[in-house]
């Protein structure tokens, strides 16, 4: 598990002499993120992308419960009032609708939170409005204290706004 850790930094020269700090303490460059205005050029700074800026994963969560329970009922309206679904069990037809209930539920509510910003990146709005740049560093949980120590100490330019509980480890 990984602990995403969150820093400002004024401007991409910074963020270009953090990032090969960030190589050189044996961080992946897949586990570095940046985020600026859309004005800003980041150059060969790796953006977040959409798993990182938007409401994507949650808003699928959200719909794949409210698909599965909308099939659910379906399922047992089907099961319960059309003869032709007597040819099967009445668990076996619920099943089915609410597998495709949560599928299409989660599928839906994925391609609206594409377009939803994330609700975790509303504290940095303004430092991104100014023209600062947003550092996601995914570092391991054992090595949280170093990474941040080590930030600290060789850019005092940068701020520390906070870490994140728990990544998943394949975004």
């Amino acid at each position: 598990m990984r602990r995403r850790i969150y820093w400002i930094l004024p401007d991409v020269q910074s963020g270009q002499t953090v990032m090969q700090d960030l190589l050189l303490a044996r961080i992946d460059a897949r586990h570095i993120h940046f985020m600026a205005r859309e004005d800003i050029a980041l150059g060969d700074l790796p953006a977040a992308n959409t798993l990182q800026t938007s409401d994507m994963i949650r808003s699928a969560q959200a719909g794949l419960i409210g698909g599965a329970l909308l099939g659910g009922f379906v399922g047992v309206g089907i099961a319960l009032l059309f003869p032709l679904a007597a040819k099967f069990s009445h668990v076996g037809v619920t099943l089915v609708f609410t597998l495709l209930g949560a599928l299409f539920g989660a599928w839906t509510s994925s391609m609206i939170g594409v377009s939803v910003p994330s609700h975790r990146l509303d504290r940095f709005e303004r430092a991104l409005e100014q023209g600062r740049l947003l550092l996601m560093a995914d570092v391991p949980r054992s090595r949280v204290i170093e990474i941040e120590e080590r930030l600290h100490a060789l850019h005092p330019e940068a701020s520390l706004e906070g870490i994140e509980p728990g990544i998943p480890a394949f975004p």
